[in-house]
């Protein structure tokens, strides 16, 4: 079967599809990728088919409405209205371009942001179209929208509250973007309009396949049997050899903390380094600091600092005492799987969501809103992450569960049972419909 996998976003967002192409690859399915045209050297070196959409994330989130758009933090709807401002100027092109990597395909694979383009293309192609997100989406009393805040505790109401989130997100995205949307359906792919809120669209049965672990996300009991949490989608390179000056470091002393924050750039710089060496000084550990996108650590550096322009996750985090990060999905899911703890500053999106997740399990400590970023809080939650034994254990357990799961192989069997059904579908109806 062909397949045509649309993902869009950051590094982060791209890599856990690698993977899983990959793991469909090898069950005989050919598969292409629609990303961004800066990931093509790294999709192409797995031996995959790329087909390039439009937009280039780096550029993107370092202009002032991509700044502007990070720096929204845990406000829903300014989130949403900054992202409206960016996507409305290359959602008509997107379209185009997923819909050119997808002529030939027999199923669509979209993630969360792929969702826009991916859902339309199955239906005007009339084939199967399956959800294969990194966050959870789905309406549910379990868990509050990831970009809205959960209430605390365990109130009487708090299923109703959660649900009621998930309706309230879809609802604004709906507002926001649905003008847009119908352009895409009408003007580019000649569909007729949706009429329906995508606060109702997005609980239709159509196939989810999520990329975390139950571990993490125990299934919630209001999901339907058509949502498949797989566990989590892990891309390792054996053949990857760090530089001689990094073993050095890591051989000079006891294990450092890991800290970076990935894609996230950041309007002040020089601060932000300021603040992460003034938290690392006071701590008196060895720390391993990540470039990033947003430069950090420019200057002279102590010996007991390292600057790192990359290495990969899956082999750096489980040589760490503890990792501080964004809060990225797939920076959290590496660092649960290296069993270390790890310090959470979300800047926005669904990363405040998987900070919660991070501290609700007992494997880090709450997370610090990258505006509350401090020294002295920088300082107080990596001294605990090296220091509490029960967080430790929490962390190492965690790890073991993740890392005896095979997320990849159970998304391809889920992939497979869909196309079993519809393949049965079409022939005792002679017909294919895409959900």
């Amino acid at each position: 079967m062909r397949i045509t996998l649309i993902t869009v976003g950051s590094r982060g967002d791209i890599q856990p599809f690698v993977p899983l192409a990959l793991g469909l690859q090898a069950a005989g399915h050919q598969v292409r990728i629609a990303t961004h045209g800066p990931y093509e050297d790294f999709v192409r070196f797995h031996h995959l088919d790329f087909h390039p959409i439009v937009g280039n994330p780096q550029e993107i989130l370092q202009t002032e409405s991509g700044l502007a758009w990070l720096e929204t933090g845990q406000n829903p709807v300014t989130f949403l209205r900054r992202m409206r401002d960016i996507a409305h100027e290359i959602l008509e092109q997107l379209g185009r371009d997923c819909l050119n990597a997808s002529q030939d395909a027999d199923m669509i694979l979209f993630s969360t942001l792929g969702f826009f383009t991916g859902v339309p293309i199955a239906e005007k192609l009339g084939v199967p179209g399956i959800a294969t997100y990194l966050q959870p989406i789905q309406r549910t009393r379990t868990l509050a929208a990831v970009v809205i805040p959960e209430l605390p505790g365990d109130l009487p109401l708090k299923g109703q509250y959660n649900r009621l989130t998930h309706d309230l997100m879809m609802e604004m995205i709906w507002r926001l973007f649905g003008q847009a949307y119908n352009h895409l359906r009408t003007g580019i792919l000649g569909l007729p309009p949706e009429k329906r809120s995508f606060r109702v669209s997005i609980n239709d049965p159509y196939p989810v396949i999520y990329g975390f672990s139950p571990h993490v996300i125990p299934p919630p009991p209001d999901w339907g049997e058509h949502i498949c949490i797989s566990g989590y989608w892990f891309l390792d390179d054996p053949e990857w050899q760090p530089e001689p000056e990094l073993l050095d470091f890591l051989a000079a002393g006891p294990a450092p903390v890991y800290i970076g924050f990935g894609s996230m750039a950041n309007r002040n710089v020089d601060q932000l380094t300021d603040t992460v060496l003034d938290a690392v000084a006071r701590t008196g550990q060895r720390a391993i600091l990540l470039s990033g996108w947003a430069g950090m650590g420019s200057r002279d550096l102590p010996d007991t600092i390292y600057k790192l322009d990359y290495a990969p996750h899956g082999w750096l985090f489980p040589r760490m005492v503890a990792v501080v990060h964004h809060g990225g999905a797939g920076t959290t899911a590496a660092g649960l799987r290296a069993g270390v703890p790890a310090v959470v500053i979300p800047h926005f999106a669904d990363q405040p969501f998987w900070g919660r997740r991070v501290a609700a399990l007992g494997v880090g400590p709450q997370p610090i809103p990258r505006k509350q970023l401090t020294a002295a809080k920088l300082t107080a939650a990596i001294d605990m992450a090296v220091s509490s034994p029960a967080m430790r254990q929490h962390a190492a357990e965690l790890g073991a569960k993740i890392r005896a799961e095979d997320g990849v192989a159970n998304a391809v069997r889920c992939i497979d049972a869909v196309i079993r059904r519809q393949s049965s579908t079409s022939d005792s109806s002679g017909t294919s419909t895409p959900y």
